[in-house]
């Protein structure tokens, strides 16, 4: 199975509406400290009765086809149908807010490398992120599949949710640390998304869930396809 995205742009503030295959995505882009500010506060706000870990997708992007690798230009986080784009390498200023809500022991940030994205991070603006949870090795664990550990993202995809995912080369190595992305670097940004049968919108999780289930709801949550309120 493929997907098709298209944006929208919403009302000026920043704000798009992705959809594809009867389903959307609320994504913010953005490079200002402030409006990350109201995005973490209103993720919070959304998810404080949920009496669970959250599990937040997370991916960094920077300029790789540069001779020395630069510093992280673009952070995404994604939680349920909400994805934040945030230019951090352009950023008026990167608020306290992002280095808590990163370090809130109560969150699971999920990726693929992204271990290595954490400690980019790291590196490059202090932000720490001690709860990362890298997709490979939970998904050959729970599958059985040791050859997992090596996938990349759009092979896990694939062999997890039988999703075909669509990441143009030539959008993968551009240039990240622009001003302004395009319209290409955004949809790769935010990437696919789908709906994962035997899950509601919500995030709960039926009485008949198995470990496959759970392996999906991880590899969904760093893609920005469908994050779950629970862990």
């Amino acid at each position: 199975m493929a997907t098709e995205i298209e944006a929208y742009y919403d009302d000026g503030s920043g704000t798009y509406l992705l959809s594809f295959d009867e389903d959307f995505l609320d994504a913010t882009l953005t490079k200002s400290g402030g409006k990350v500010e109201s995005w973490l506060g209103e993720t919070y706000r959304i998810h404080r009765s949920c009496g669970h870990p959250l599990v937040v997708g997370l991916d960094v992007e920077w300029r790789p086809a540069a001779p020395v690798p630069g510093p992280v230009a673009v952070l995404q986080l994604c939680v349920d149908r909400r994805c934040l784009v945030f230019q951090i390498l352009h950023a008026d200023y990167v608020p306290d807010a992002l280095s808590r809500f990163l370090a809130d022991p109560r969150f699971t940030f999920v990726g693929v490398g992204v271990r290595d994205d954490a400690a980019r991070l790291r590196v490059g603006y202090g932000l720490e992120v001690p709860r990362a949870v890298d997709l490979r090795a939970l998904a050959a664990d729970t599958l059985g599949r040791p050859d997992l550990r090596r996938a990349g993202l759009r092979a896990l995809v694939r062999e997890v949710m039988g999703v075909q995912m669509d990441k143009p080369h030539h959008v993968r190595v551009s240039a990240w640390d622009k001003r302004n992305l395009s319209e290409d670097q955004f949809k790769y940004a935010c990437t696919r998304r789908v709906r994962v049968p035997g899950r509601s919108a919500g995030g709960s999780t039926p009485a008949t869930a198995t470990a496959h289930d759970d392996v999906v709801s991880f590899v969904v949550g760093w893609t920005g396809l469908l994050t779950f309120c629970h862990i």
